[in-house]
């Protein structure tokens, strides 16, 4: 996979910053796997059987397992992520996980990133000719020699006497910048490469 990295003003300045509180589509888990290795970010991941053999694989690329799920376990599980984010690590979301609904945002970073003062940051990676499994999310797995591109979004901050209106606004505008980096990601996939590829 031939990976490109575009960040938007106001994004972290490299993969490396920590920490943070990242959020991402369901569908990118493959190749956010390969582009993400070996930071050591801390992934929320459930006690299902699926989450047991995902936790696995995730462990061989230098990830580190959190136990629990959006739908199992919830408060557990950010209770553990809050903690790692204390350390010093950052923290990722499948956000539309673990059954969807398909690129809709779950409010947990939003919640993280509150009670943290650690900023939230969207990202999506667009492959130029994925095989598509028939899976709810329709996951992506990368073909050899595939042209990836991974867009950053810039960070959003969460004030931490944000009231229940404000959290709502906060939400909405982590929604708009997974789908606006989605757009970016899949409109210039094809440019990565070249020396076409817009980078704001």
């Amino acid at each position: 996979m031939r990976l490109a990295i575009s960040f938007e003003d106001g994004a972290p300045s490299s993969l490396e910053t920590r920490p943070l509180v990242l959020a991402f589509w369901h569908s990118c888990i493959f190749p956010s796997i390969y582009a993400w290795r070996n930071l050591q970010i801390r992934v929320m991941s459930s006690e299902s059987f699926d989450g047991e053999y995902t936790g696995r694989i995730i462990r061989k690329f230098g990830f580190v397992k959190v136990r629990g799920s959006s739908s199992r376990g919830a408060v557990r599980a950010l209770l553990g992520m809050r903690r790692e984010i204390e350390q010093g690590w950052s923290v990722a979301f499948t956000i539309d996980g673990p059954r969807g609904p398909r690129y809709v945002a779950k409010p947990g970073p939003v919640v993280l990133a509150r009670a943290t003062g650690v900023p939230m940051v969207a990202f999506h990676i667009a492959l130029d000719n994925p095989l598509v499994l028939n899976t709810w999310d329709q996951s992506m797995i990368p073909r050899p020699f595939s042209k990836a591109l991974l867009r950053v979004s810039r960070k959003i901050a969460v004030p931490e006497n944000a009231g229940e209106d404000e959290r709502d606004r906060y939400h909405a505008e982590l929604q708009a910048a997974l789908d606006r980096v989605r757009e970016f990601a899949e409109a210039h996939v094809q440019e990565v490469g070249s020396s076409v590829l817009p980078v704001s």
